[in-house]
């Protein structure tokens, strides 16, 4: 069923469905992450779902947004969701297959890309959700992570900065992709549900045809023992 939510206090409205891939925690902590200056005239945000990561960015910049869906379902819910914000000028949501933007966009065009993509590969042994809208958002049924890699590095302008939210145990595979195409991580942020917990996601930033060395920010965590939100938490919904 459709439902109309907010996303960061009452600055920002987003349109979801019960039978789709609702957004998630980390589609507000990654634009949190992102470090945006003034120069910075276009950003692309690829896998975006009914975009709450365009949305929040649009709080941080003047910069144009173009957003990447290919299913027409969750596309049309970050349609709703831009208009009811009054984004149509600021974000440009754009219905295709991540894998078709070289035909749509030319090379070293983007000062900034962002991405929470599917996180699970496909293998021989997969379970895979039977919803076929959840399965594709979640799994690389369509867009592997090397593909996606690829992608950003050829739109990405030299300098450019690449930000993506992933599972901590893909790691050291995302770290050697990301160096084969010259994207060099620069800065990590490990993301814990408790103290006590283990990470399960990370946020990464690199940087296209960047120099080598990277910084670990402190590590993220979402809840206090009693499950409720930490402070820090609580102030990036705020």
């Amino acid at each position: 069923m459709e439902q109309l939510n907010d996303i960061v206090g009452k600055n920002l409205k987003i349109y979801q469905d019960d039978d789709y891939f609702k957004f998630s925690l980390e589609s507000v902590l990654l634009p949190n992450f992102v470090h945006v200056n003034l120069r910075d005239k276009n950003i692309l945000d690829l896998c975006s779902g009914n975009c709450p990561i365009p949305l929040i960015l649009s709080l941080k910049t003047n910069a144009h947004i173009y957003a990447v869906e290919l299913q027409t379902s969750v596309y049309e819910l970050g349609l709703k969701s831009i208009e009811i914000n009054k984004k149509e000028e600021q974000i440009t949501l754009i219905q295709d297959d991540v894998c078709n933007l070289d035909k749509r966009f030319q090379s070293d065009t983007f000062d900034i890309i962002t991405v929470n993509p599917p996180y699970f590969k496909i293998l021989e042994q997969s379970l895979t959700n039977k919803n076929e809208i959840k399965k594709v958002a979640r799994h690389e049924s369509n867009l592997t992570l090397e593909r996606l890699i690829s992608i950003a590095f050829n739109l990405l302008k030299t300098n450019g900065s690449f930000y993506m939210v992933h599972r901590t145990e893909r790691l050291i595979e995302i770290i050697d992709v990301l160096n084969k195409y010259h994207l060099i991580p620069k800065e990590i942020q490990f993301i814990y549900p408790k103290e006590e917990k283990e990470s399960k996601l990370f946020m990464i930033k690199a940087v296209k045809n960047g120099h080598v060395g990277m910084k670990v920010d402190p590590p993220l965590f979402i809840h206090n023992s009693d499950g409720s939100y930490r402070d820090e938490i609580k102030a990036i919904f705020e």
